[in-house]
């Protein structure tokens, strides 16, 4: 609770940040002893989520990007590890603004808190708000996927290239 405009540590707090494109981002923060920090599982390399998803058949990769991004720039396989992805949009386009149901839409996808959930957007910023919401939620197995779908822009201006699931070489596909 704040008192005299301080939060006592080990507190929630809910708000918004501006995020990417003008937008905002949900956050949520708990303020610890050495100031504030995200509350979330934490992240995994493309790489690492590719291994948890492999290893462990409860794990669900939750791909939070817009349906424009599904449709024109791909989307994960999962079909050699038997699994699909989930697609739930963190934000709605064309306005980019915040899913408010998100966390509900999760839990209607039949993903149970029990499970290790791992959130995919283009660059892994809004998937890890997306796990740092749905932690929040009830949730304690929330990971970003550091890197996103197509990482960060090259020399060159371009995403796909650096680093990502495309750039890492794992399975995709495009409708």
């Amino acid at each position: 609770m704040e008192r005299n405009g301080v939060w006592a540590r080990g507190e929630i707090r809910t708000g918004f940040k501006a995020g990417w494109g003008g937008g905002v981002c949900p956050s949520l923060c708990i303020w610890g002893h050495s100031g504030v920090r995200e509350a979330y599982a934490g992240d995994l390399s493309v790489r690492e989520s590719w291994e948890l998803l492999a290893r462990d058949k409860n794990a669900v990769l939750v791909d939070c990007r817009s349906d424009a991004e599904w449709a024109f720039v791909g989307a994960p396989d999962l079909s050699s590890l038997d699994a699909k992805p989930v697609f739930v949009s963190w934000q709605t386009f064309p306005g980019m603004r915040p899913n408010p149901f998100f966390a509900d839409q999760v839990k209607a996808a039949g993903i149970g808190p029990e499970r290790s959930v791992l959130f995919l957007c283009r660059s892994g910023v809004r998937s890890k708000a997306a796990a740092i919401a749905v932690t929040a939620s009830g949730y304690e197995r929330c990971y970003n996927v550091a890197g996103g779908f197509e990482g960060p822009h090259d020399q060159a201006r371009h995403r796909g290239g650096v680093e990502g699931w495309k750039a890492a070489g794992l399975p995709w596909k495009q409708d």
